[in-house]
């Protein structure tokens, strides 16, 4: 498998090189320059010049009061010890001390300290439980923090979701991963019945939020057009973020993690759907990889948050898009750091035969 993923590479920094003498015979100095760029990691994304319409003015009371109302009892409380029910059971009181608290948050554009410090609490899986891979772990927020943040979410869930490239499901109303796997059924069966060759490769990401460089997330949130006072007040949050670790009833010392995005955070999952729409975006920019769906339609990929299937009728374009997309997750915007883990599986489906490889 290594050997056939560095082999694909190869492919893929040889068709750049032709690009690039593509480009130079035809004086086309901006696919060079971009081109270049991409094998060194430099490459990088601008601001939009238009924000999206999103208000940029303090929470109001209403807001705050349905973020409120929104925010789910029988969860542990995080850090500060203020558990959901404490905030439910005076809602009225509850929305009067937010709004100040939120008022100056908007103004100074700085979240509270308290926000910033997560305890993870560490739940045995399968396997050996002398190794840290062999847990998995749940965050401990700050519940007045997600209140907070319900409110950014309210403001930018039905925005975000527009900019969104039509095959994503995850994390998305009305898209189910079983609407997916449906439609990757159909296109198995007729390309059966019409004899059609078929190329399908799954590719999964590993340990995708924790991967994930956050200066590329600050540059894609203005990319995409959130203002910045929000973007800033986003970036604050992170800012000096700690963690602690629950272990036997003790707590450990406070340490920073630099990368990754916040895990039970509210807003995070569109976040990272940001990050998989830019890199799915560009590795299929270039040339026509994707089968024929309908008479007027193609179809390149599906995905389902960091599960993606790309669709094709030849192990050459199978092969271009898996390593155009490993080298966008390792080096896309600003990088972003997300790696692309070998479960790397192709099945192919012929005229004569359907069967795996």
């Amino acid at each position: 498998m290594k050997k056939r993923i560095k082999a694909d590479n190869q492919k893929y920094v040889e068709k750049l090189a032709t690009t690039v003498k593509k480009a130079a015979r035809e004086g086309n100095m901006k696919q060079l320059y971009n081109t270049t760029k991409k094998p060194s990691g430099k490459f990088d994304i601008e601001a939009t010049h238009t924000d999206l319409p999103i208000d940029v003015n303090p929470p109001t009371t209403e807001e705050i009061r349905m973020a409120v109302r929104q925010i789910k009892i029988g969860k542990a409380a995080g850090p500060d010890n203020i558990p959901a029910e404490a905030l439910k059971s005076d809602i009225e009181l509850t929305t009067t001390m937010l709004y100040l608290l939120f008022k100056k948050i908007w103004e100074e554009e700085q979240v509270p300290m308290d926000w910033k410090e997560e305890h993870l609490v560490k739940i045995p899986k399968k396997g050996d439980l002398s190794k840290c891979e062999n847990y998995r772990g749940i965050t401990l927020l700050s519940v007045p923090g997600k209140v907070f943040n319900r409110v950014l979410l309210n403001w930018m869930k039905d925005t975000v979701d527009a900019q969104l490239r039509d095959q994503q499901a995850g994390f998305r109303k009305d898209r189910l991963c079983t609407d997916q796997i449906a439609t990757l059924r159909i296109i198995v069966e007729q390309s059966v019945e019409w004899n059609s060759s078929l190329y399908i490769n799954f590719i999964d990401y590993e340990k995708a939020f924790d991967s994930v460089d956050r200066r590329a997330l600050w540059k894609l949130l203005r990319h995409y057009g959130f203002p910045e006072k929000i973007v800033n007040i986003i970036r604050n949050s992170y800012d000096g973020l700690q963690y602690k670790v629950l272990h036997e009833g003790q707590i450990t010392d406070a340490f920073q993690v630099r990368t990754r995005i916040r895990q039970g955070c509210l807003p995070s999952p569109f976040f990272f759907l940001l990050l998989v729409n830019w890199v799915m975006k560009t590795s299929t920019s270039e040339g026509k990889h994707e089968i024929q769906w309908t008479a007027q339609n193609r179809l390149e990929d599906l995905e389902c948050a960091d599960h993606l299937v790309h669709l094709s009728h030849t192990n050459e374009q199978t092969t271009s898009v898996a390593a155009a997309t490993a080298s966008e997750s390792v080096w896309c915007p600003g990088r972003c750091s997300c790696s692309l883990h070998c479960y790397w599986i192709t099945i192919v489906l012929n005229i004569q035969h359907s069967y795996g490889v």
